[in-house]
């Protein structure tokens, strides 16, 4: 059995009751699956909603990242994917239901660790900003600083995009996120 059909039953169980609801046995019943067909392949439900949300975000800041394609240079093209990456992270349906209902699960990967998720997209802006400083259009600095720096910016936004336009326009807030990033870039 791929990973994938159980991966699928449980996004259905989180999207249905949330995070903590969901159960091992939900995921196995969703999946018309035994127990211990799920129990073979992970050892527990978190193991089972870690590898859900790596493979759902991870997915969907490699879709963000095609983006970029048509940019003039690599700070453009950081810019693009940054954008991108935020409106597909707080548009998720995924995403939106973690937040909304088991908030308390995204704390640690605001305050104690970084996640999986955060690593990929660490490394992609790890790329992008040497390739900027290659080309000249990203102003020079430690990559590791740079790259955490601008994880942490677009990390804020894409948790804080949802309250943050109840009273200002989103396109006019993303509109000065791209500006903010592109001159804080700028060589």
């Amino acid at each position: 059995m791929a990973d994938d059909v159980l991966l699928d039953a449980a996004r259905s169980c989180v999207l249905a009751v949330g995070v903590r609801r969901t159960t091992l046995a939900e995921i196995a019943r969703t999946a018309r699956v035994s127990r211990m067909t799920v129990y073979r392949r992970f050892p527990d439900v978190r193991s089972v909603l870690a590898a859900l949300m790596t493979r759902e975000f991870s997915g969907l800041l490699r879709t963000a990242s095609e983006r970029g394609a048509e940019a003039a240079n690599s700070r453009e093209r950081l810019v693009l994917i940054a954008a991108a990456g935020i409106r597909a992270l707080s548009g998720d349906p995924l995403f939106r239901t973690l937040l909304d209902v088991d908030p308390e699960l995204v704390l640690p990967y605001i305050v104690e660790r970084l996640g999986a998720t955060q690593q990929f997209a660490e490394q992609v802006l790890h790329q992008l900003l040497t390739a900027g400083h290659e080309d000249g259009s990203i102003r020079r600095a430690p990559v590791a600083a740079q790259s955490r720096s601008v994880l942490l910016v677009v990390q804020s936004f894409a948790f804080s995009l949802r309250p943050a336009t109840v009273d200002v326009d989103e396109p006019a807030l993303m509109a000065e996120f791209t500006h903010v990033l592109d001159a804080a870039l700028k060589p």
